[in-house]
């Protein structure tokens, strides 16, 4: 993983959430799309997340990534700043007050890939990891 436009297409995606707090674990499969748009990539995730004993849900939500300082930046859809990430700085934290999301991005398998949030707060103590693997057609 070199840059931004090695992200370019669609992926599986395929996550999971331990949820310490609550007991509880979630999945969901589904796909990531990284299409070019607004000054960068505009990442779309949908699947189905299965959370505990819960029905099953239709989950999305987007993102911006843009390169930037050797790196990519990562925004929220709506164009606030969430973290910022490279080859070689491959860890960030954002702070949401009274939220700590810490993510570490893994590369050593490229062109599949995973990205491991820790998030702890007062209501929350999770840890998210999803997988990335190009879809058939896609490299």
């Amino acid at each position: 993983m070199t840059g931004l436009a090695e992200f370019e297409g669609r992926w599986s995606l395929s996550r999971k959430i331990v949820d310490q707090r609550a007991g509880l674990t979630g999945r969901l499969q589904g796909e990531a799309r990284f299409e070019v748009g607004q000054g960068g990539l505009v990442v779309t995730e949908t699947g189905m997340l299965r959370y505990g004993d819960g029905a099953p849900l239709q989950a999305e939500r987007r993102y911006l990534w843009r390169s930037e300082a050797g790196g990519i930046a990562v925004f929220f859809y709506d164009g606030r700043a969430f973290h910022w990430f490279s080859a070689e700085e491959t860890e960030a934290s954002h702070d949401c007050p009274p939220d700590l999301y810490q993510v570490r991005y893994d590369f050593s398998t490229w062109p599949a890939w995973r990205a491991i949030w820790q998030v702890t707060g007062p209501r929350k103590d999770y840890v998210m990891e999803s997988r990335y693997a190009r879809r058939p057609g896609d490299l």
